[in-house]
């Protein structure tokens, strides 16, 4: 006897679980997904919504993080890097604005930036110079540890002893 059963070779296949929505989210997106503003170079991470299938991308792009290159009203051009082989490829795909949320891969740079232009501008009105890279965080102190000679305790192997009785 062959194979009794076919191996699917659709374009969603290998996803019940991927495309499964959670406990009490089911059904479709609120409102709140449709008015969010994307601009050109936004960090976006594409999360397919399996209850809306007009522009759901392929499964390999679920759960990846690209920059938005182009805005139409339905849908969003994301632009990210696929390992293919030995090399990167840059891959550009469409996506509707259902399948997409703003990525906060980027906020915690944002924010650092924002801080140190502060401090720049705070510097200059004092006339110092100042420097904002990050110093990596280098090894421990030293510590010593010191015991008495009562608290030392030696331990070593009891001698073998034969035993013939």
């Amino acid at each position: 006897m062959g194979k009794t059963r076919v191996i699917s070779k659709g374009y969603r296949h290998g996803t019940r679980d991927k495309y499964s929505k959670k406990y009490r989210t089911k059904g479709r997106p609120g409102l709140a997904r449709y008015l969010v503003n994307f601009k050109r170079g936004d960090y976006v991470d594409i999360v397919a919504d399996p209850s809306i299938q007009k522009g759901l991308p392929y499964s390999f792009y679920h759960g990846r993080t690209g920059i938005v290159f182009n805005v139409n009203r339905n849908a969003l051009g994301v632009e990210m890097t696929k390992i293919v082989g030995n090399r990167q490829l840059r891959k550009r795909i469409h996506v509707r604005i259902e399948h997409v949320r703003k990525s906060r891969c980027n906020e915690s740079f944002l924010h650092r930036v924002k801080e140190n232009d502060k401090k720049k501008q705070q510097a200059k009105k004092e006339g110092k110079s100042i420097v904002c890279k990050r110093i990596p965080e280098g090894p421990k102190e030293m510590k010593t540890v010191t015991a008495s000679q009562d608290d030392v305790e030696v331990l070593a192997p009891l001698p073998f002893v034969e035993n013939y009785f």
